[in-house]
């Protein structure tokens, strides 16, 4: 949305949230989030408590660089049709359904192991369910772009709000129940448990409706052309599948803007992925409980995200996709002082509290923007792959760099120091963006204007 538009009314912001297909948006997120506690605060809590060392938890957390580079087999999940699941589902669905059903009996495996004594086994179970998750999260984000493309530029914040809410969702809530009851039933209890929440996300994934777009028919006039130039249809299909989505995206945005969108977001979240890969960890470090690690960060915080994720999305309708990633941006460095702070003066749980509050506010505010903002940058006929292309970037610097995250610490030995590095790491990406903020707000208005001639 150009800061020349309109801004809808309060009234008509919170009426906008009342689309069913935003009900389908949050679903699908919360089964994009729920990976993430498998393979990351669950398996930290349980590394930590089998007595593996910082580096060895940060280490095993590079396993998540498969969601850095799924965009390599996105041309996949765009265009393999799978056979039965695809007639019954959709394009979308099936690919998701598909992915769920490989996480589910990873998650059984996995709740028969001991980390402790069988890291290698762990580290292969929770790359293979990274994989299928990278997966999932290619039509899952498709789903979404297919159902709010960016000529509904006005719809692109409730969107992202309503997955930002289903991936936390899907995140927070089962790490709670995980970590209140893991002193109590052991971790394996815990992974049984967490199969059984998969069956249910798998049920919604069987209750949403697949979105219909023009995607197929943009394919097949992309692989008429390739086979006109080239003279061959299956090197003409390859073409569009593997090379054409890439080839696309520079040619829409023109090379050097195309190299400053895709340098921003590697950075933009880099200095929150140091502080998420260590914060189980420090907390334990600093004494507080697993009882209140599940009550305070995963809880309170997941309330918390709900409610600033909507919020944020509604500032974002009325004042600018822009504006909302440069104030989540600053705002979301300096909560990252905030566990400094606790570093410095030891387990006080008010101090938590308060920065449970301001680090959920800041993130839920930037990622709606965020993904706002990846929204805008996909075309139509490729968005799982260009789509992909962007998280990927982002997701690069959440997992593989991030993985260096426990070296760091051991080599400062000062959390504090720790701390305020990561809200440095921020500020490269502002530069960028800022940069771009023309570009942006012009690239919404020709898309609106397209969607209102084509009416």
């Amino acid at each position: 949305m150009s800061s020349n538009s309109i801004s809808p009314s309060w009234l008509d912001t919170i009426r906008s949230y009342l689309d069913k297909r935003l009900m389908w948006v949050f679903m699908l997120g919360c089964s994009s989030g729920f990976p993430w506690v498998l393979i990351g605060s669950n398996m930290s809590g349980w590394l930590t408590d089998a007595g593996l060392s910082r580096s060895a938890i940060g280490y095993f957390g590079s396993v998540f660089t498969v969601y850095a580079i799924n965009f390599l087999w996105a041309p996949l999940v765009d265009r393999i049709k799978l056979p039965i699941l695809h007639n019954a589902m959709g394009q979308r669905r099936s690919w998701i359904l598909l992915c769920q059903a490989i996480i589910l009996v990873m998650t059984l495996f996995i709740a028969g192991v001991n980390p402790a004594e069988s890291i290698i086994l762990t580290s292969a179970l929770a790359l293979l369910i990274t994989i299928a998750s990278a997966t999932q999260d290619i039509a899952i984000d498709a789903y979404r772009v297919d159902t709010f493309p960016k000529s509904n530029s006005s719809k692109l914040p409730q969107a992202s709000a309503m997955a930002v809410v289903g991936w936390w969702t899907g995140y927070s809530l089962p790490g709670y129940l995980a970590f209140i009851n893991a002193d109590s039933i052991g971790w394996n209890g815990v992974y049984y448990g967490m199969a059984f929440i998969i069956v249910l996300l798998m049920f919604f994934t069987l209750m949403v409706g697949e979105p219909q777009t023009d995607r197929e028919a943009l394919q097949i006039e992309a692989e008429k052309r390739y086979s006109e130039l080239t003279g061959n249809r299956f090197v003409a299909w390859i073409t569009v599948t593997v090379f054409e989505p890439f080839v696309d995206f520079f040619k829409r945005n023109g090379t050097q803007v195309a190299i400053t969108i895709l340098l921003f977001v590697f950075l933009f979240k880099i200095g929150e992925a140091f502080l998420g890969r260590m914060s189980i960890t420090f907390y334990k470090e600093i004494g507080f409980s697993n009882e209140q690690i599940g009550y305070y960060s995963k809880l309170i915080g997941w309330g918390l995200t709900v409610l600033f994720t909507i919020l944020g999305s509604m500032f974002n309708v009325r004042f600018g996709i822009v504006r909302g990633l440069m104030i989540g941006g600053v705002a979301m460095a300096s909560s990252n002082l905030m566990f400094s702070w606790i570093a410095s003066t030891g387990p006080d749980e008010t101090l938590l509290l308060w920065t449970i509050i301001v680090d959920n506010f800041t993130t839920a505010f930037s990622t709606v923007a965020f993904v706002s903002f990846l929204t805008a940058m996909t075309g139509q006929a490729f968005s799982a792959t260009q789509y992909a292309l962007l998280a990927s970037l982002g997701n690069l610097g959440r997992t593989t760099i991030a993985s260096f995250s426990g070296e760091l610490v051991d080599y400062l030995n000062d959390w504090s120091t720790f701390f305020v590095i990561t809200a440095l790491m921020v500020i490269p990406s502002l530069i960028m963006l800022y940069s771009l903020r023309h570009y942006f707000n012009q690239l919404l208005d020709k898309a609106s204007k397209t969607e209102e001639a084509q009416k």
